[in-house]
């Protein structure tokens, strides 16, 4: 930190650099308020003008010293001079990365921080833009307020908040009734834009109200005011977009904020908001509002802040998405989204569902000690049925339906002849040709032993289409979104048969996969991927956006994935490069975590079967989705291991006890994820490759090289620019783990998230993997099978009859 010329204190670039950086303090003549620049933006600000906020004798020492150190220069060009001995002993530090600190000596000659801004994440100015609301208690740190949404949500995604919320609707539509305002308490807010003295409440209410360049007001009264003096009675007044918004203030005030009554309260019977949350149909925290199935939410009025209770305790809700049924909630003192805690196992009869999704600061990793500011897990709802009524007056706010008696004996809103219940659009719609949504509000078609059956019957019945979480569509829509099954739109062709591209007429892409007649998997298979992959939910697996059975045709239609699978990446020496190892990193955690949720965090614990590369798809932003359930099986209960006299699976990627003696468990599937990790490592099939000098498979090559202290040697040389040796190192050791030849010996997926997460970078030693001698290319195996389906260069084999 130096001081300019102008009374400015400029950070150092670095930590051992003092040319100038990017931050500098000053106090801004005009405004009367200390100020952080951040370049020409404005990084932080005091919040009361000429102070610091705070109390006691500290803060206003801290302000005197700045006061005598900011005023402008007198005209001799002379400097301030402080004679108090009060500061002999104290410093005032501009850091490089943009924080002011004020240090005190302490008796031993020891400097003790005293004061610093920003003190958090929060404290940086607009940290989550105009009209977004930031909460430093949370790692997910930034939300809209309810009525606003994100104006790029690829940015917040992301993590960028700066562009900040817009409204969803108008307000001021000319409508007395269509305006209404969100109370929100113990709100930090920027400065507003005018004042007036007000005899109550009401008086600032509606003068806000019947001006529409009004967007906020907020009431202060002091003990006069209460005791009848209304002179001392404040109404503050913001016509600009509300900036600095930050939620749980200490010396927050109460703040009401102008939204459209139609974003806020979508049926009649929402619940409104809850301080910064809008709780949406069917969510309910109390007997008037929401069904009450979904009645697991409690709002504290007094602080606007939302609970959701399970049967393992009551815990904060951070926020709530409507159009994805998801919401987050934080869980104190818990270590590193530790996925055996009873806590992410809730009870079969409620709506909501464990995402798998579960986030925590990387930098707070400990396998001893809880995180400071715990986690954060995201869950899901089901989609309600139809609402719940005693009489047809109940049924107003749902057009076309009529309060019958349904067969469970409860009165429900049934939608009118012609019309079916959407759970997503909370309405009764016109049946189209297109498709026909299915409710998933019915706990009994979640249960593991209806779905066993289900998929173990001989055929798929028609009333068996209830069970299915997803849309069905129709034949005809399905042409018309892939022009025939041309095949311009062809996109691959597996053992299932043919994938297409199609796009409907709103313009989302789908990729069709279509049953072949001839095809070696059949009914079974369909039905596996059409029951169980509806039931999954997790950012890692692909999505399956419906179904259609109509005749002899079976088709299964999912997202539309533009780069394809890994393979066609990871084996290409011209593609390869574009997956740095950031990249392929970022895939083997992604996959991780996907398998993890399908052996212990799912509804449904599913063992896979059949993971390889070319059933990896990635988005856009080259994220992993697992796809391809067709050989995939429930484990119920205590189950853990399984028999089969059918073996099923890929050549190369089937651990030994499966391929050998048809025992699978939770650790085949590690198996081949430890295979997918050393081909993404190395950038080489496991099935391709031969080693001649020691005639050794690629997992004997990666264990040879490993033994010799070389493992980088095993490292893709086309990425070996941008790798992390550390990282490069952990994965190679955790790939081995997984490879083990006793099964008990290989780590559990959650065991696999933990070390690939940690930062630690002691981990076990693998012994030697199975399959590491292969005895030359040509002798390939070959199994008698009376199935067998080619993906490029792998054969997928089904044997029978062991």
């Amino acid at each position: 930190m130096k001081m300019h010329d102008n009374l400015a204190l400029t950070s150092w670039s670095s930590y051992e650099d003092p040319s100038p950086g990017n931050f500098s303090f000053e106090k801004d003549q005009g405004e009367n308020q200390y100020i952080i620049w951040k370049r020409s933006i404005r990084y932080w600000k005091s919040s009361v003008s000429g102070k610091f906020v705070g109390t006691g004798e500290m803060s206003t020492a801290i302000s005197y010293l700045l006061s005598n150190f900011t005023l402008r220069v007198s005209p001799n060009n002379t400097v301030p001079f402080l004679t108090s001995s009060l500061y002999s002993d104290t410093r005032l530090v501009m850091n490089y990365w943009g924080q002011l600190q004020y240090l005190k000596m302490d008796s031993e000659k020891k400097w003790l921080l005293v004061w610093v801004e920003p003190r958090d994440r929060c404290s940086v100015f607009n940290a989550c833009g105009n009209f977004g609301t930031c909460n430093s208690k949370y790692d997910s740190m930034c939300k809209c307020l309810p009525g606003f949404k994100p104006n790029s949500i690829e940015s917040w995604n992301a993590g960028d908040f700066s562009g900040g919320c817009s409204r969803r609707t108008n307000v001021c539509s000319g409508d007395a009734n269509s305006d209404t305002f969100l109370s929100l308490k113990m709100m930090k807010v920027g400065n507003p834009d005018a004042q007036f003295n007000a005899k109550n409440e009401d008086e600032c209410k509606l003068e806000c109200l019947n001006n529409c360049q009004c967007y906020a007001y907020s009431y202060q009264e002091n003990e006069e005011a209460r005791q009848g003096d209304s002179k001392d009675a404040v109404c503050w007044i913001w016509s600009e977009d509300l900036n600095n918004l930050e939620e749980e203030y200490e010396d927050g005030c109460d703040l009401h904020v102008r939204v459209a009554f139609s974003d806020i309260e979508s049926t009649g019977r929402s619940c409104g908001t809850c301080g910064t949350n809008f709780i949406p149909y069917p969510l309910g925290t109390g007997p008037n509002c929401g069904d009450p199935k979904y009645f697991s939410f409690h709002c504290n009025i007094s602080t606007g802040e939302l609970d959701f209770e399970t049967p393992a305790g009551i815990y904060p809700v951070i926020s709530i998405n409507s159009e994805t049924q998801k919401f987050l909630i934080h869980r104190e003192n818990a270590l590193y989204c530790d996925r055996s805690d009873k806590f992410l196992v809730l009870n079969q009869s409620f709506p909501f569902h464990f995402t798998g999704n579960c986030y925590a600061d990387p930098s707070t990793f400990s396998s001893n000690a809880p995180l400071k500011h715990g986690i954060e897990i995201e869950l899901s709802w089901q989609l309600p049925l139809e609402p719940i009524c005693s009489s047809l007056l109940d049924c107003e706010d749902w057009p076309n339906s009529t309060c019958n008696t349904t067969s469970d004996g409860k009165k429900r809103c049934l939608c009118n002849k012609n019309f079916l219940w959407d759970g997503l659009k909370l309405n009764c719609t016109l049946e189209s040709k297109g498709y026909v949504q299915k409710n998933s509000g019915i706990n009994f078609y979640d249960s593991e032993r209806y779905v066993r059956d289900l998929i173990e019957s001989g055929r798929l019945k028609e009333d068996d289409a209830q069970a299915i979480d997803i849309p069905h569509f129709h034949l005809e829509s399905i042409l018309d979104a892939t022009n025939n099954f041309a095949n311009s739109n062809k996109l691959g062709q597996g053992g299932f048969g043919p994938v297409y591209k199609g796009k409907f007429p709103g313009g989302q892409e789908i990729a069709v996969k279509r049953l072949s007649s001839c095809s070696g998997q059949g009914l079974e298979e369909f039905k596996n991927e059409v029951v169980l992959i509806a039931k999954l939910q997790h950012r890692n697996l692909v999505r399956l956006l419906g179904y259609c059975v109509e005749g002899d045709e079976k088709m299964l239609l999912y997202e539309y994935m533009p780069n394809r699978s890994l393979d066609a990446f990871i084996f290409d020496r011209k593609l390869c490069v574009v997956l740095d190892w950031d990249v392929r990193f970022k895939i083997i955690l992604g996959i991780a975590r996907g398998l993890l949720y399908l052996h212990e965090d799912s509804r449904l614990r599913i063992i896979h079967r059949d993971l390889k590369t070319s059933n990896i798809l990635l988005d856009e932003e080259k994220n992993p989705k697992i796809s391809d359930f067709g050989l995939a099986r429930i484990f119920g209960g205590k189950e853990t291991v399984a028999n089969t006299d059918r073996v099923v699976g890929t050549y190369g990627y089937m651990s030994p006890e499966y391929a050998l003696d048809g025992h699978f468990s939770v650790k085949s599937d590690v198996f081949s994820f430890g295979v997918v990790v050393l081909e993404i490592i190395s950038g080489k099939r496991n099935t391709g490759f031969y080693q001649v000098e020691h005639e050794l498979s690629l997992l004997g090559y990666a264990w040879h090289l490993w033994k010799e202290g070389r493992a980088m040697e095993f490292m893709d040389q086309t990425v070996c620019q941008t790798c992390n040796a550390d990282e490069c190192l952990k994965c190679v050791n955790v790939g081995l783990l997984c490879l083990q030849e006793d099964p008990n010996e290989r780590p559990t997926m959650s065991n696999v998230v933990f070390m690939l997460g940690s930062e630690s970078n002691t981990l076990p030693s693998p012994k030697e993997p199975a399959f590491v001698v292969r005895r030359c290319p040509s002798s390939r195996a070959s199994t008698s099978s009376k199935l067998e389906t080619f993906s490029r260069n792998e054969l997928t084999v089904t044997i029978d009859g062991r």
